[in-house]
């Protein structure tokens, strides 16, 4: 079953929100996540999200490298995460659900609610992110330096990739795509999302990936 297509208003943006602390997975404005929800307690969430304003927050753990996670329901929260909106999906025979979620939004936790369906819930902040809801193609970057970041990247860490398709994508979309499908560290992952503005955002993946390619050439250097 697939969804409409939905842009909303500032103003008709959900007061509280369910929230799905996932470790490793980034969600930007104009994006598209897949996701396999298979946990009682998320399936329900979906429930509850399909049968509302199907929007649910995507947020990542904020736990220490060394720290072991078997329930995520106390787990520390980063303070920003993105809105999305669930656009399609599919119920498999074995009771999962394949989701897909359009970023809409950033939001800080403003604070968190008490939850009696075992997922956790929060109302968002989206005040400091409204142009994420205009999706302006305008801004000015130097894609000849982030593409010729990302070939190095994309060579060192043996990634195929569709160069005619990536040179006729707009800024945004390329952007954000290649924040979302490169697999960068979650650390690094919430840093690009907390980005204020594209550019800051591309020149943070810029250096992600030269740093990358660096130490990987060192590590071959040393052999």
């Amino acid at each position: 079953m697939t969804g409409g297509i939905f842009d909303p208003k500032f103003n008709e943006l959900p007061n509280e929100i369910p929230v799905f602390p996932l470790e490793g997975a980034l969600l930007l404005p104009g994006g598209t996540l897949p996701l396999n929800i298979f946990e009682p307690r998320y399936l329900t969430m979906i429930d509850h999200a399909l049968g509302q304003d199907r929007c649910i927050g995507m947020i990542q753990p904020n736990s220490k490298p060394d720290q072991t996670l078997l329930d995520d329901s106390n787990t520390p929260l980063y303070k920003i995460g993105c809105l999305g909106r669930i656009t399609s999906f599919m119920e498999t025979d074995d009771g999962r659900y394949l989701i897909s979620l359009q970023g809409l939004i950033r939001y800080n936790i403003d604070s968190e609610l008490a939850s009696d369906f075992g997922y956790r819930r929060v109302i968002p902040d989206y005040t400091s992110y409204r142009p994420d809801l205009e999706n302006t193609e305008s801004e000015d970057l130097d894609r000849n330096r982030l593409l010729s970041s990302l070939r190095s990247y994309f060579d060192t860490n043996n990634i195929d990739a569709d160069w005619k398709a990536i040179e006729h994508t707009n800024n945004h979309r390329l952007v954000n795509t290649l924040a979302m499908i490169c697999p960068f560290s979650s650390a690094e992952k919430q840093a690009i999302l907390e980005a204020s503005t594209l550019i800051q955002r591309a020149d943070i993946m810029e250096t992600i990936m030269d740093m990358a390619v660096h130490q990987s050439n060192q590590n071959f250097a040393k052999q």
